[in-house]
């Protein structure tokens, strides 16, 4: 579980960042992140249903997913409209 989690948060960091450089495709990259963001949504919930983090760690986790949310939505529906 905790190996999925890890390569899920560097998949988004992957996408992010090729998102910076890159001016081609650069929805695409930002949605395939927006995905993975779902996908980690889901396994942290999960870790937390099995009892494999604390409630305290869960609570800063998904704080910060949820703030990495915003501004990928923000990021995407400015070049949406472009």
């Amino acid at each position: 579980m905790g190996q999925k989690i890890d390569n899920t948060a560097l998949e988004i960091l992957e996408a992010i960042t090729l998102a910076g450089i890159s001016s081609q495709n650069k929805l695409n990259l930002l949605e395939k992140a927006s995905q993975k963001l779902d996908l980690l949504k889901i396994l942290i919930r999960l870790a937390d249903d099995l009892k494999i983090l604390d409630n305290k760690k869960y609570l800063e986790i998904q704080q910060k997913i949820q703030e990495i949310g915003k501004m990928l939505g923000g990021w995407i529906k400015s070049r949406a409209r472009e």
